[in-house]
């Protein structure tokens, strides 16, 4: 678990931090002691479990294997939180070992931490940026430095989404990144819902909000159709928008949850202009 003294300037440890949180989730080590406490109060309540995150970590895998068959060979992976084990560039590299990754996050543990991590890797690098603004990750000397614009891209907002509210219009920011990326490049997107919710879990999760609500960043939940939406004028990959689990489910992998219990929808669909 992270020391306090570890940290860069400026960060807050007195308050939950859902990237935080989601590697808690997923078994990592870069979380705190109020993270780990938020959770735990979640999970003890019957709002939270670990499925979604391990379900939702596993689409990953499955979609940059996905991009990889189809040639993609360099990812832009926005709002990525900590690259810990078996994150982007690890998959990638098991198939293309020279495959370049980008990491983008404006959390200031998760860009101290990854820039440590990926300190060796010439071809994965990090850099600090709020995704909503996309000319300045797109224009980040870094970016341009390790992407190649002319070829394409697979851009990866992975749990990401649903702490963008409605006011900052999502679609747009899809737009512009895919606006700036030639055709045959593709975009993984994946996100919260409570379409699988029964009342009862409805009302539970409403009241579980209320820590999460306390985070600096809040969880907007989305329905398929609104998710739908999101990628419209894109070329959905079958099956389209599908919980997580469903979405090309590997052999190889257990399936980890019934489908609605992981309160995630994905897909990933083709770039065309």
């Amino acid at each position: 678990m992270e020391s306090s003294a570890e940290l860069p300037p400026l960060v807050d440890v007195s308050k939950p931090n859902p990237a935080r949180i989601y590697d808690y989730l997923l078994g990592g080590s870069h979380n705190f002691a109020v993270d780990r406490e938020t959770a735990e109060q979640a999970m003890a309540a019957g709002q939270v479990t670990s499925a979604p995150a391990i379900a939702n970590r596993s689409f990953l895998r499955r979609a940059v294997r996905f991009m990889l068959e189809e040639g993609i060979d360099q990812f832009l992976d926005l709002g990525s939180g900590i690259p810990t084990v078996g994150n982007v560039h690890e998959i990638a590299k098991q198939t293309s070992p020279n495959a370049r990754v980008v990491y983008v996050d404006n959390e200031p543990v998760a860009v101290a931490h990854a820039k440590a991590l990926l300190a060796e890797d010439p071809n994965t690098l990090m850099i600090a940026a709020d995704l909503r603004n996309a000319d300045a990750v797109l224009n980040h000397p870094d970016t341009r430095a390790m992407l190649d614009f002319s070829r394409p891209i697979g851009i990866l907002l992975v749990a990401v989404f649903h702490f963008v509210p409605d006011t900052d219009d999502p679609a747009a920011i899809v737009a512009r990144y895919c606006s700036a990326v030639p055709t045959g490049s593709y975009v993984a997107l994946s996100h919260y819902t409570q379409d699988g919710y029964d009342a009862d879990k409805l009302a539970r999760m409403r009241k579980g909000m209320a820590s999460y609500q306390r985070t600096a960043t809040p969880v907007y939940a989305r329905t398929k159709a609104e998710l739908t939406t999101l990628m419209s004028g894109l070329e959905l990959v079958p099956p389209g928008i599908a919980w997580t689990p469903t979405w090309r489910p590997d052999n190889s992998e257990p399936a980890l949850c019934e489908p609605t219990d992981s309160e995630i929808y994905a897909g990933v669909a083709r770039i065309i202009h």
